[in-house]
């Protein structure tokens, strides 16, 4: 398995990878993900079986504290020198599910942010997978106030020792 960043030659094979993981009331659009990719391809993590694109994981950084909806379309809104390393979505073929492969980049996702000097990393995720996140550190802060999809969202949060929520 080959795992690197994105770059906007990867849009068919993102958009197509998030069509087959998520809901459509909750997947991003391919012209979403341009749009991140101009502002943030950098903050992509892919991994490749082969030529195929099997997983990802991506999401802007800011100073803002919490996940809120209007980030997942407003890319212009990263701020390359923020805090927090947000994670917008964690997608794996469901072919290749169980194997670990989204643990991988998670995990680069954390050690960058770390290697960067961010704070921490938050993500929102649905009840089924609060006991996956909280094995990499993540803690659940409870509801959400994203309405996004119509799904009901818990926010969690990964803080690096010696910092809080605030810094």
């Amino acid at each position: 398995m080959q795992i690197r960043t994105a770059t906007i030659h990867d849009l068919e094979a993102i958009a197509s990878v998030e069509a087959e993981c998520f809901p459509p009331a909750e997947a991003a659009s391919k012209e979403e993900f341009a749009e991140r990719l101009k502002y943030y391809s950098n903050h992509f993590w892919l991994m490749f079986d082969g030529d195929k694109l099997i997983s990802f994981v991506d999401g802007f950084v800011t100073n803002e504290p919490d996940l809120t909806d209007k980030m997942y379309g407003r890319a212009e809104l990263h701020d390359e020198n923020g805090k927090w390393q947000m994670i917008f979505g964690v997608n794996t073929i469901p072919s290749y599910r169980k194997h670990g492969y989204a643990g991988e980049l998670i995990q680069c996702m954390i050690d960058e942010a770390r290697r960067q000097g961010r704070s921490g990393l938050v993500l929102t995720c649905k009840d089924a997978l609060l006991d996956y996140y909280a094995k990499f550190g993540f803690v659940n802060e409870g509801r959400s106030d994203s309405q996004h999809g119509g799904a009901a969202w818990n926010q969690m949060r990964l803080v690096f020792e010696g910092l809080n929520k605030n810094s």
